[in-house]
């Protein structure tokens, strides 16, 4: 996580999206005992988006358990124009994701859990690609790892020593 992004869950509106349940099993003396993990992606669809795994045997409370962990892991992500300000790559265990901003009127151009964190975080026009593994916790975790990592345009033209209007047609 990337000091000065993180965010507190009380400040905003959160809507959460189901990415993935799978079905886990104990072997045990006595058989088969059952279990489920949830994952869940939680945003307010206007910059801020988190991951959470929950674990129960009942699947109501896994993805209980999973919004409540979401909902410590939120960090802002910059959106410009409804779009990422620059291409991005992020990886997470062997998950691989690339990002590209897309003109207006685009979509999002994403699959699955990709989608989910994309939307949950609120970025309209996006590319996006994921290479290597399609584990959803994996991918969850690279695509929000990417969107931590994205700079404003505001911070480029600052480290760049220029003015904002040339970030862009400089």
């Amino acid at each position: 996580m990337l000091e000065g992004k993180v965010v507190r869950a009380s400040e905003t509106e959160l809507k959460d999206r189901l990415v993935s349940v799978n079905r886990v099993t104990k072997v045990t003396k006595g058989g088969r005992t059952f279990g489920f993990a949830a994952i869940v992606v939680v945003g307010n669809e206007n910059g801020v988006v988190g991951h959470g795994l929950g674990k129960s045997k009942e699947v109501a409370e896994a993805v209980t358990k999973a919004i409540e962990d979401a909902k410590k892991s939120l960090v802002r992500v910059p959106i410009h124009r409804g779009t990422i300000p620059h291409e991005i790559a992020g990886k997470f265990g062997g998950a691989r994701v690339f990002l590209k901003p897309a003109s207006l009127g685009t979509g999002v151009i994403a699959g699955g859990a990709m989608r989910a964190v994309l939307e949950s975080a609120g970025v309209k026009d996006v590319l996006a690609k994921s290479k290597g593994s399609s584990n959803p916790h994996n991918v969850v975790k690279a695509t929000v790892q990417a969107l931590a990592a994205l700079r404003t345009p505001q911070e480029i033209a600052r480290i760049r020593g220029i003015q904002l209007d040339k970030v862009f047609n400089g």
